[in-house]
């Protein structure tokens, strides 16, 4: 198993800044320095300040003003979830085609997985299953929760018993990994949702397994794959203004 994605450079440095707004050194109403002297702060270059501000702005905690300089907001007290093409505008194009060339792939092997897990599965499966799902319930932050959602998709491989299903879902662990982050992210904006209510619908893919209905298994697995690739082909769905 992969250990946690190592983050990118505008992640850290939004990362920092939100943590300055969440302890109080940046307050609502401060004005941030100009991206030339972050990039000088943070030494990075001015595209990575230019990406970590696009983020927060997206996540309603920037006010960027042109020409007048960027602002703290007040956070948003239920904020709706954000298209990551909003979060990564200047990325977004290359990471959309990698997503999309990776769900098309998931949606040919782990329905079928779904469907052969469902028949095969055996009693230490489910419990694996439900330790996964105990581990995404209780996950202290959105980086273990993506860990915990790619262990659930290739703990489904595993229960289909069979080597060469195991072989290839373990050939795309990598890519699970670099891509959950978006994968999540259009499934929540997909749902105005949160967390609690994609871990319902793991829930809902691994009840079908333990009940041994391998035509729902793989009709759920297909649902869940589907909502993120209706958003991902919504023509301007990450194209709103930054």
């Amino acid at each position: 198993m992969n250990s946690q994605r190592p983050l990118k450079q505008y992640e850290w440095v939004m990362n920092d800044l939100k943590r300055q707004m969440d302890e109080g050194s940046l307050q609502p109403g401060d004005r941030l320095s100009s991206v030339v002297d972050l990039a000088l702060q943070y030494n990075v270059g001015r595209s990575t300040i230019r990406e970590a501000l696009s983020a927060l702005k997206a996540m309603g905690l920037l006010d960027i003003r042109q020409g007048g300089g960027t602002f703290v907001r007040t956070p948003p007290a239920d904020p709706l979830p954000v298209h990551p093409g909003q979060l990564y505008a200047d990325l977004w194009e290359g990471r959309a085609a990698s997503l999309r060339h990776l769900l098309e792939v998931r949606r040919v092997l782990e329905t079928g997985c779904a469907s052969v897990a469902a028949s095969n599965r055996s009693e230490a499966d489910l419990a694996a299953f439900e330790e996964i799902l105990r581990e995404m319930e209780n996950a202290a932050d959105e980086q273990v929760s993506e860990q915990a959602d790619v262990k659930f998709h290739q703990q489904i491989a595993a229960a289909t018993h069979n080597p060469l299903l195991l072989d290839l879902m373990e050939s795309l662990s990598n890519k699970l990994h670099e891509n959950m982050k978006d994968m999540r992210a259009l499934w929540f904006y997909a749902e105005r949702s949160s967390a609690e209510r994609l871990l319902q619908e793991h829930a809902s893919i691994y009840e079908a397994i333990r009940t041994q209905d391998a035509k729902e298994a793989l009709a759920r697995m297909e649902a869940h794959i589907t909502k993120v690739e209706q958003v991902l082909s919504e023509k301007g769905a990450g194209d709103q203004p930054l």
